[in-house]
């Protein structure tokens, strides 16, 4: 079997994020200001990266910012700015919502696809150099966060090089009880936290694996229920309290680095390619999906 397409696609994504964090400057006039108002929109795993922004923002003080799904987002709300992220720019939901909201605020479309329908409802951020072959994201997401980052007054140079650290080391740097888990839940706060649900989206895409994500401290509140001997706690960003404790109770292993989320998300990514290796699936083309979900009108 040849090297999957979503192998070079995550190989190059530290150098993708350094791209793209020096392009924040060149978008600084369509990307939101200070103070306002902001719903960042997207579906699936871009829906993903519009929650880390949204958390990055606020606890940064640079304005409220909600993300939407973009099937059940509330534009009607008084925002100052809509940001649309969409790697293929022919999503259904998102073109709906675009167009549902109807131009009441400025609008930024950021894609990495060329002659789409979303180009045409937005300021857009068109990133060509970062679209994939693969099904599944990997290195669109990641370097649009790295921008949204860049442009929030983020210095990335250290996420980039864990970044590079995850993409450099060995495989069996994976532990046998982490490449073989049943189950692998993801946990973090914050950042940690929407880089986790997108951890989980991609072992569920790339090998068809049981993967959760929540909350590190809603984690102790049901979901440590299903942890035991065989399966795996993977925490993203720092730990909460007591939580090494709690889970080295339940015989699972957790798995922590003391890295920045998006650099971890590397190695998830790393180990999805290595499990579904290991389960003879074509990470490229998962089960029952396609590049955009493209609706009948």
């Amino acid at each position: 079997m040849s090297e999957p397409l979503l192998a070079a696609e995550i190989w190059s994504q530290p150098d993708n994020w350094a791209e793209a964090s020096a392009l924040a400057d060149t978008y600084v006039d369509v990307l939101p200001q200070p103070g306002e108002r902001v719903a960042v929109i997207g579906c699936g795993t871009s829906l993903s990266m519009a929650r880390a922004y949204a958390t990055l923002r606020e606890s940064g003080g640079l304005g409220e910012t909600d993300a939407w799904p973009a099937s059940a987002a509330r534009l009607s709300r008084p925002y100052d700015r809509l940001v649309a992220i969409t790697r293929s720019g022919t999503t259904s939901e998102v073109l709906d919502a675009l167009a549902e909201h109807g131009g009441g605020s400025p609008v930024t479309v950021i894609t990495s696809s060329e002659d789409t329908p979303v180009l045409d409802l937005g300021s857009p951020i068109l990133l060509p150099q970062l679209d994939e072959q693969s099904v599944v994201q990997s290195r669109f997401a990641t370097s649009v966060l790295a921008l949204l980052r860049a442009h929030l007054g983020e210095r990335l140079d250290g996420v980039i090089r864990e970044g590079r650290d995850a993409r450099d080391e060995s495989d069996e740097a994976y532990a046998a009880v982490v490449r073989e888990a049943e189950q692998i839940t993801f946990v973090g706060m914050g950042l940690g936290a929407a880089i986790a649900e997108e951890a989980a989206l991609k072992l569920r895409e790339s090998t068809g694996s049981w993967s959760e994500s929540y909350l590190a401290t809603e984690y102790r509140h049901g979901p440590i229920s299903i942890a035991a001997p065989g399966r795996v706690v993977w925490a993203l960003g720092p730990l909460v309290t007591n939580f090494e404790r709690d889970v080295a109770a339940t015989g699972a292993h957790l798995e922590h680095r003391h890295v920045d989320p998006m650099a971890d998300l590397v190695r998830v990514q790393r180990l999805c390619l290595l499990k579904a290796a290991d389960l003879g699936i074509d990470p490229d083309r998962p089960r029952n999906l396609s590049r955009s979900v493209i609706l009948d009108s």
